[in-house]
């Protein structure tokens, strides 16, 4: 794997709620254009636990095939289903996937152990040729793969030899660093600690899997080859401009109920995919269970877009160019976006 960004792209749909493969067209070749180091189709990102395996092959497919010499492709293979995991990573890599990211396995809640034993190394047995990428991301999944696991792993199977890093803990991504040597690669998963990441000298980081780049891919790709270069200065100047945007993994929310005032956590890709909406890009609404944002949070989300937009216009530009699109009117007609939000809570 290349040190760089790689975008864990979003699955557009259509009004009716299916594949807008046009869409992923689309935003496949928006990628490609703005100088991708690669793309992550179907991660949780791109809502894998809600599409069929047939819909999640076949994107695995298109991504693979319109990536293939142009940019690195990342399949999305993980499952709390060690079987189904099996089979998906051995059809991605039929495919002409690159890589393959297994997110630690969720609501089944396996200990550090046995994820290695029956989830990890089973799938990189079966694809020896494959870069295997373990996800740690227990704030979503309730699972934690621990690095002196992911060591032994690499130890065991040389093709695991990445991680994809969303503990949000410096210390753990430390020790991963220490238990796993200088030649093992570690990406962030959290677009906000990418900096941190890759110029912490206990971690030494490659570089992020990343979610705003679903929108500035150029930039982040940027980012991260002058962070991988020593360029630091050159770096900053770039994240100042673009670090509003990482607040969009997230939105929270109070919201009013006949009973009293309750917290609205609005999570990936739900704001990302809304400012997309607002911005004119391929999209549409998120599957259910996660549904539409508050009002009150498609303020937060539009508000964080005006700012970046009007702090740094430029910022938007390859968007308004590729897809021909008006920004300042986009984000002054609210009407053109409001099937992306509950109109009542």
């Amino acid at each position: 794997m290349k040190p760089g960004c790689y975008t864990a792209l979003i699955t557009p749909f259509n009004n009716d709620g299916n594949l807008d493969y046009e869409g992923l067209d689309k935003l496949i070749d928006f990628q490609i254009k703005n100088s991708i180091t690669g793309i992550l189709a179907v991660g949780t990102t791109g809502e894998s636990p809600t599409l069929r395996w047939e819909e999640h092959n076949e994107i695995i497919e298109i991504t693979a095939s319109k990536t293939k010499g142009k940019c690195l492709c990342i399949a999305g293979t993980g499952s709390n289903n060690t079987s189904e995991a099996i089979n998906g990573s051995l059809h991605a890599v039929g495919a002409g996937a690159d890589a393959l990211l297994l997110v630690d396995p969720y609501y089944n809640n396996p200990g550090s152990v046995s994820i290695r034993r029956e989830y990890l190394e089973p799938v990189a047995e079966k694809c020896p040729d494959t870069t295997i990428i373990p996800y740690v991301i227990p704030g979503r999944t309730g699972s934690k793969l621990l690095p002196e696991d992911i060591a032994v792993a690499n130890r065991n199977f040389p093709n695991i030899s990445c991680v994809k890093e969303a503990t949000g803990d410096v210390e753990n991504m430390k020790r991963t660093r220490e238990v796993c040597g200088n030649g093992f690669s570690i990406y962030s998963g959290d677009d906000s600690f990418t900096y941190e990441l890759m110029t912490n000298p206990g971690i030494k980081g490659q570089g992020v899997i990343s979610v705003a780049s679903n929108i500035i891919p150029g930039f982040i790709t940027e980012m991260t080859t002058e962070l991988d270069r020593g360029n630091k200065e050159t770096a900053s100047k770039i994240l100042k401009e673009i670090e509003p945007l990482f607040n969009l993994v997230a939105v929270i929310t109070e919201e009013e109920t006949p009973y009293g005032r309750i917290e609205f956590k609005q999570k990936n890709p739900l704001p990302i995919k809304t400012l997309m909406g607002i911005l004119g890009m391929p999209g549409g609404n998120c599957r259910r269970p996660l549904g539409k944002m508050s009002p009150k949070g498609a303020e937060k989300v539009l508000q964080i877009g005006r700012e970046v937009f009007k702090k740094s216009p430029h910022i938007f530009s390859p968007i308004s160019d590729f897809f021909d699109i008006d920004i300042e009117k986009r984000f002054n007609s609210p009407e053109l976006f409001s099937h992306l939000i509950y109109q009542d809570m």
